[in-house]
């Protein structure tokens, strides 16, 4: 492991959020407008927070809109891609030393399910277009899959993951867990990984992405999905994986602050579960933005989170649009660290 390295943590200060408006070439074309109302009040509540927003258009139509109809905080950038979650085929940053470094991962879809061949290169026309402050070094990493769903970290070298996504076959099939523990620690600077084998939710097509199911708040506390309704289909992985969390100890040496988020009641799209939780979360410099489902359990986990951001505004964002296509606001969305991005391009 190089201990110049520094994986930061989400809550550090940031330049800006990356994300992606959708089109009518992408999977939300049947509901494109709906989409899109959801994906523009996520951009205008961050730029309203005074954060910058580098957004992926399709095409100079799109950008055109983008430029007509939001604030100078939202930067269009034309670069083709299949779909909007940003969080999983984005750069993902190390710090090394005080120098930045862009991490371009390669992305298969989640797993081969789904096509990304221009997702993929997306964190390269990036660089390419001088979107990253002169300072950052691009390190291309495309010889190993990995999603920034899948991984989080406390920012003093501990990552938190699931064994179900980081070990399947069809990402990096021919690696062991000892092989993935060591590219991680090399990639990005960690000494440790946790790991849990337990967790994944029906209608989740990631394999188990940690953002559904627990994150960190602060290097001591674990927020995390618990399910109480013992006839719920997730009951008993979530059970499980919660008693894998309390097994695991902080870079201190102590058992985390375990703080559970209830789940919303169940939501269907033509009869089929979707994965709705309330850790899907996004963390930007002065608030944190949480996805909401219009469940009688909303406010629970918002009154939750406000307790565990007490220096940041905790804001609730309807995202039942988005959950149609299985995903939420942080998987829509990347940050981008400070001193990271190019503003004068």
């Amino acid at each position: 492991m190089n201990n110049l390295l520094n994986f930061p943590p989400e809550w550090n200060p940031q330049d800006a959020i990356l994300m992606a408006f959708p089109h009518e070439e992408t999977d939300w074309a049947y509901m494109l407008d709906e989409a899109r109302d959801c994906f523009s009040q996520i951009i205008n509540i961050i730029a309203g927070f005074g954060e910058a927003v580098i957004l992926l258009v399709h095409n100079a139509a799109d950008y055109k809109y983008v430029r007509n109809n939001f604030g100078d905080k939202v930067y269009p950038v034309i670069i083709p891609f299949n779909d909007t979650w940003t969080r999983d085929f984005g750069p993902i940053f190390v710090q090394k030393g005080n120098i930045p470094v862009c991490l371009d991962f390669k992305f298969n879809g989640w797993g081969l399910k789904f096509t990304a061949d221009k997702d993929n290169q997306v964190t390269g026309l990036l660089t390419c277009k001088n979107i990253f402050a002169e300072n950052v070094v691009y390190q291309n990493r495309l010889n190993f899959v990995l999603e920034g769903g899948s991984i989080e970290t406390d920012g003093k070298g501990t990552l938190l993951t699931t064994a179900e996504c980081l070990l399947s076959p069809n990402r990096n099939g021919e690696w062991d867990r000892h092989q993935i523990e060591n590219y991680l620690k090399s990639a990005l600077g960690i000494k440790r990984v946790l790991w849990l084998h337990n967790g994944n939710i029906e209608g989740d097509d990631t394999d188990g992405h940690i953002d559904t199911l627990a994150r960190f708040c602060n290097p001591n506390t674990i927020v995390y999905v618990k399910c109480d309704d013992k006839n719920d289909s997730n009951y008993h992985s979530l059970i499980a994986m919660e008693e894998e969390l309390k097994q695991f100890v902080s870079d201190d040496r102590k058992p985390y602050n375990l703080i559970p988020l209830p789940m919303p009641e169940p939501i269907f799209c033509d009869g089929i579960r979707l994965p709705a939780t309330y850790s899907n979360f996004l963390i930007i410099n002065d608030a944190v933005l949480v996805p909401t489902y219009q469940s009688s359990r909303d406010e629970e986990a918002l009154k939750t989170l406000t307790s565990l951001f007490p220096d940041r505004k905790v804001v609730g964002i309807d995202c039942r649009a988005m959950i149609k296509q299985n995903g939420s606001l942080h998987c829509a969305t990347m940050q981008l660290p400070k001193d990271t991005v190019n503003f004068y391009r």
